[in-house]
């Protein structure tokens, strides 16, 4: 019965057993070695790990964390981003999910979190909790014979460089670099400490590990403006090398060090393919090859999920290209943040107040998420049904106020 199983944080002693049941809901080695353990400890927070109790036996299992997001225009917003969500298979469809989602909602909402976050796993389980998917990844794999670049280029134009560096000049000059490109980036999230030492493998969760290659492009002034971490395979036939260049991740703060750094990647000796790793759906590494067919989609789908916490801080931490006005019905079935609005926005700010007029538009919370970001448009969310006109016209209005030049990408997974 789901009365006798107990929702709660779970104290430090019980880690051991959360973490098993972690690991069995994710179809892993249940035991880990004492050394790793202690490794993962690092991740327990007071409070914001919840694990479901049938007995003594952890049977379900919930992670959340400070993280901040950032909105159209470059502000950041608090965010709770969720993480380690577990049901073992001898609890499922007791509704211990949801006990735990709305525990840690709830509370989220009280410590002022403007919105939550999560990577989802699956596709159909989260929207019933008022998450959308807010922003697209896309993977290419590059055919380097067939880009059409230079095969004796050797360094970038204009006095900038590219060196190889080692994982401790990554941790000391990534962070900085980061934030710069997430400030510009919606749709980004904020990489803390241990992720720089979990990525530079300073800090191992798992047993096996291959020490990527690290490269940093210099301006020609010397600033660092971009880096890309990738590891290769070995693969040879009939005496000649077909290596891999399977890049975990590339930064750029700008457009001349986003194509050097690919164009590096496309130079290596041996490397005749270039797997790109998670970037945006419009990122322009395809059209930095003179041949752009040699970049082939390999992945398409959802990636960062948003639930939306606020509403009027959401819309107004937000910029707008163009001036607006409109009266929007968010529905939320959880009873966290829905109600009527007018938002008011223009290329100066915005402003978004609880009103009694009549909407012009009527949405689920999670819908608000998926067009928040500028990723989605209501135009099409309203073709779909999931969207509802209450004045004909206003979804082709919203879509002018939400919609960005480029789309927002979320370059983690969490």
């Amino acid at each position: 019965m789901t009365d006798d199983v107990e929702v709660r944080p779970i104290t430090e002693s019980e880690f051991t057993d959360w973490h098993r049941a972690l690991a069995t809901g994710f179809l892993r080695q249940p035991v880990l070695t004492p050394a790793q353990l202690d490794t993962r400890r690092r991740q327990f927070v007071p409070g914001r790990l919840l694990g479901a109790f049938d007995g003594p036996r952890c049977v379900a299992t919930f992670r959340s964390f400070d993280q901040e997001l950032t909105a159209v225009g470059g502000a950041t917003l608090p965010a709770d981003a969720i993480s380690n969500v577990t049901v073992s298979p001898t609890h499922r469809r007791r509704g211990l999910l949801t006990r735990m989602m709305s525990q840690d909602l709830a509370a989220a909402k009280e410590r002022g979190d403007a919105v939550a976050t999560l990577i989802a796993a699956e596709y159909r389980i989260y929207g019933r909790y008022g998450f959308g998917p807010a922003t697209t990844l896309t993977e290419w794999t590059v055919e380097v014979p067939r880009t059409g670049l230079d095969p004796r280029w050797s360094r970038p134009e204009g006095g900038a460089r590219i060196d190889l560096v080692d994982a401790e000049d990554v941790r000391k000059l990534g962070p900085e670099l980061h934030e710069r490109v997430r400030r510009g980036t919606p749709g980004a999230v904020s990489r803390n400490e241990l992720w720089w030492l979990s990525n530079t493998g300073a800090v191992r969760f798992d047993t096996e590990w291959t020490e990527p290659f690290y490269a940093v492009y210099r301006s020609a002034a010397g600033e660092v403006e971009g880096l890309v971490s990738y590891v290769s395979d070995d693969n040879w036939h009939d005496k000649q090398p077909y290596d891999t260049a399977d890049v975990k991740w590339l930064l750029a703060a700008t457009p001349a060090a986003e194509r050097a750094l690919w164009h590096y990647l496309c130079s290596v000796d041996w490397i005749t393919t270039v797997k790109s790793g998670w970037r945006s759906p419009d990122d322009l590494l395809p059209q930095y090859l003179p041949d752009p067919r040699a970049a082939r989609i390999t992945t398409q789908a959802d990636w960062l999920w948003v639930r939306i916490l606020d509403v009027v801080r959401a819309l107004e931490a937000r910029t707008y290209d163009t001036a607006g006005s409109l009266v929007l019905e968010v529905v939320d079935r959880q009873g966290l943040a829905g109600g009527r609005f007018r938002l008011d926005a223009s290329p100066e700010g915005a402003s978004c107040t609880p009103t009694t007029d009549a909407p012009e538009l009527t949405l689920d919370i999670a819908e608000l998420a998926s067009v928040w970001l500028g990723d989605q448009s209501v135009a099409r969310l309203h073709a779909l049904g999931r969207v509802q006109e209450e004045r004909v016209g206003a979804a082709r209005e919203a879509d002018a106020l939400l919609r960005t030049s480029g789309r927002p990408w979320c370059p983690d997974i969490f």
